[in-house]
């Protein structure tokens, strides 16, 4: 694997690193972004431009973070997405299923103004 997408990126789905990548290989779920391990190519753009610091190197997760790295992996699986290794992101692979563990993340508090 290369690059992780973790739980900061739930329920934010900022988005930049979709447009810096020049692999395509994030990938959109209902509540978060997930980065394929096969399709990244290592290049760091995605971690740099991430506004909430939710994209780490697989080899330097924080131990909080660890299980992201195969939350990442299994998203694209038959367990979850089924999608595979599809060759690049764009709108008609993105879904609205989600890995079981995000899925079950509680919902954010809205604030009511």
């Amino acid at each position: 694997m290369a690059y992780v997408i973790a739980d900061p990126c739930i329920d934010i789905k900022d988005g930049a690193c979709t447009l810096a990548c020049p692999a395509d290989c994030i990938y959109e779920g209902g509540r978060m972004f997930y980065i394929h391990p096969e399709e990244c190519i290592n290049c760091g753009l995605c971690l740099s431009i991430c506004p909430v610091d939710a994209i780490h190197y697989d080899q330097e997760l924080p131990d909080e973070a660890r299980r992201f790295a195969a939350i990442n992996r299994e998203f694209f699986g038959p367990e979850v997405t089924g999608l595979g290794d599809p060759g690049g992101w764009d709108k008609s692979v993105s879904t609205e299923a989600d890995h079981p563990l995000v899925a079950a993340y509680p919902e954010p508090e809205r604030r009511i103004a």
